[in-house]
């Protein structure tokens, strides 16, 4: 089957293969930047999978870059105190959303992943977006030679830039690199549901216990997002159900923690198995196609951080390509700005993994001790998201005043710790 161009017009053609968040940036801040954008994806419809997000500063700060940071920093609902508990309730460490805004530059915002991705889409031109359009590599392409080329049910593409927004089990990166060993199993499997206001004011929290935790959060609009993870053999799952799985697990915490079970309907429990590349690829890039987020550096997610840096991925991407002269340079700025820093929170989040996944009673004792220590002030508690929250994007934001403000004084309140 014969190649199908793109319109023959000035602007440089990127396809971008997948509608995840952090395809979907890409598309938006590359299209901002002067580019025809193309997202494929091969479901029909599109749709969030998962319940919930957490944008981290360094998330929204990325998100300034294309006009929807203060639309997502208005969503936040986290007000007041927070932290670490044990599961019979015992704080372990606390923290508040203040401290934490006043250190990264911005508060923490959950929101539910419809939402943010309903909001990208809404950026994109009309007619950009192709559901139920499987696509594969054929070509990577050469950088200042031959387009990328992928393959459709409706034929080839030919493109200037091809980027890899296909998830965990991503076909571009075994196309780039066949010889990488792919994603490795956690040890740790997750659950995660979005529950109806339960009337029940609570401090949003963390809760960690023997190989397992728990985690509340609020959302602006009154629902209740709540995550789990434990450790447990990859593929197995609950005869009778996942919300009876976590009723075992949990359903002896503290409060709120069995209110939010009992308000999950039946089939509202997502579990999935958390799968990582632990070993680091050795680029995000060759010839002309990129790969981004879960497809170039998945992670357990005890950071928060899977979507933020998917989110930064797409915002980095755009930046090193205002145009497809000096292609191959810009690719090769993009794996050389994300890959040391996303290799970093792959194996921090790997390490606080293993933290969750302690069991024996000493082990826990001295984590929780540690804990409480950490804990002794907010600014301690939130240590371990220094480098990675307060990161800001390579470039000023396209929206003035209040947001530049806002970096300007994060800087300065980074130049004086």
């Amino acid at each position: 089957m014969a190649p199908i161009s793109p319109p023959q017009q000035d602007r440089p053609h990127a396809v971008v293969v997948g509608s995840g968040i952090g395809g979907l940036t890409a598309a938006v801040a590359l299209h901002q930047r002067g580019w025809r954008v193309t997202v494929l994806e091969r479901a029909e419809a599109v749709e969030a999978v998962g319940a919930g997000i957490a944008l981290a500063p360094n998330g929204h700060h990325a998100l300034d870059v294309i006009g929807l940071g203060e639309e997502i920093r208005e969503l936040a609902a986290w007000q007041g105190d927070g932290g670490m508990r044990s599961p019979d309730g015992r704080w372990l460490a606390r923290t508040n959303s203040a401290a934490a805004a006043e250190r990264f530059g911005g508060p923490l915002v959950l929101v539910h992943r419809a939402t943010l991705v309903d909001r990208l889409i809404a950026r994109l031109p009309d007619g950009s977006l192709r559901t139920g359009c499987p696509a594969t590599p054929a070509d990577p392409g050469v950088a200042g030679g031959r387009p990328a080329v992928v393959t459709t049910p409706d034929g080839d593409i030919e493109a200037d830039l091809v980027v890899g927004a296909d998830g965990i089990n991503s076909a571009m990166r075994r196309a780039l690199f066949p010889q990488h060993p792919g994603p490795a199993y956690s040890g740790i499997t997750t659950w995660r549901v979005v529950v109806p206001d339960l009337g029940v004011p609570f401090a949003p929290h963390e809760s960690w216990g023997r190989g397992s935790l728990w985690g509340s959060q609020p959302l602006k609009d009154g629902r209740i997002y709540a995550y789990a993870a434990a450790v447990a053999p990859a593929g197995d799952r609950s005869p009778d159900g996942e919300k009876a799985e976590l009723l075992r697990r949990f359903g002896d915490w503290h409060q709120p923690v069995p209110r939010i079970i009992d308000a999950a309907g039946p089939g509202q429990v997502l579990r999935h198995d958390v799968h990582h590349l632990i070993t680091p690829l050795p680029a995000f890039h060759r010839g002309r196609t990129a790969l981004l987020g879960d497809a170039a550096h998945a992670m357990c997610p005890m950071l928060g951080q899977g979507g933020n840096q998917a989110i930064e991925d797409g915002i980095v991407l755009a930046h090193h390509l205002p145009d497809v002269d000096g292609l191959g340079t810009g690719l090769a700025a993009y794996s050389a700005d994300r890959l040391p820093r996303t290799t970093g929170i792959v194996r921090q989040s790997a390490r606080v993994a293993k933290l969750v996944a302690l069991r024996s009673a000493p082990a826990v004792a001295v984590r929780d001790t540690l804990m409480r220590l950490a804990g002794l002030g907010p600014g301690l508690a939130l240590r371990t998201f220094d480098g990675i929250a307060d990161w800001l994007p390579p470039q000023r934001t396209y929206a003035a005043g209040a947001r530049d403000r806002r970096v300007r004084d994060h800087q300065a309140h980074q130049a004086q710790r």
